[in-house]
């Protein structure tokens, strides 16, 4: 089967990923869904690895691993503990997940990221911006941190400043760096999101 992700930004990252020497190895932190991204890393030689929180999502994963016949090594696990050792994985990512944290959550999570990188590894990570239509809904959590309805479920969202989420990868070499606006037909209407994604290698010494 030939994989068209919803992400086209992971298409970018992997070519990043491609351009590097490292062992093709890939974690993908909030990898559930009915349309796992790590196949297409599966299907370009990566040996792949996954952590989902959600029990829905997870069971979604595993029934395309079932119906597809891949094994993506997909398990349940929460990405601000990540059970890898220091330095074991080349590539992760964590593609419109993150931000469904407190921003204490997330640098907990972010850190655990580059704990586990390998020297020189990539990772990629995207954040919610201000420019969100849905910025400000809901009840307020702390700053920028709302509790919204998404699916009918209530979901924490968390929005970044421009260049607030620099912070994080101060002690990385930031490769790309892109904010974007887009607008799409999401259940019938045409809605407006924002976000900010960054590609960044993690130091070699």
């Amino acid at each position: 089967m030939k994989l068209v992700l919803r992400q086209p930004q992971l298409y970018r990252f992997l070519s990043y990923c491609n351009e590097s020497n490292l062992e093709k190895t890939i974690l993908d932190c909030g990898a559930g869904g009915d349309l796992p991204p790590l196949y297409l890393f599966l299907e370009h030689g990566y040996k792949t690895y996954g952590l989902e929180i959600s029990d829905s999502q997870l069971n979604k994963a595993k029934e395309f691993s079932g119906k597809n016949e891949v094994k993506l090594n997909i398990s349940k696990g929460d990405m601000r503990s990540l059970p890898f050792e220091d330095e074991s994985i080349s590539f992760i990512y964590s593609y419109n997940s993150i931000f469904h944290m407190t921003k204490k959550d997330i640098e907990a999570s972010i850190n655990e990221i580059k704990r586990v990188l390998k020297p020189e590894g990539i990772c990629c990570l995207n954040f919610l911006s201000l420019n969100d239509e849905w910025y400000g809904e809901g009840k307020e959590l702390g700053k920028n941190e709302f509790l919204q309805i998404e699916r009918g479920e209530e979901v924490i969202h968390t929005y970044y400043e421009i260049n607030e989420a620099e912070k994080h990868f101060e002690d990385m070499e930031i490769l790309y760096k892109e904010d974007r606006v887009i607008e799409r037909v999401y259940e019938g209407k045409m809605i407006k999101q924002g976000y900010i994604d960054y590609i960044a290698k993690k130091s070699n010494l």
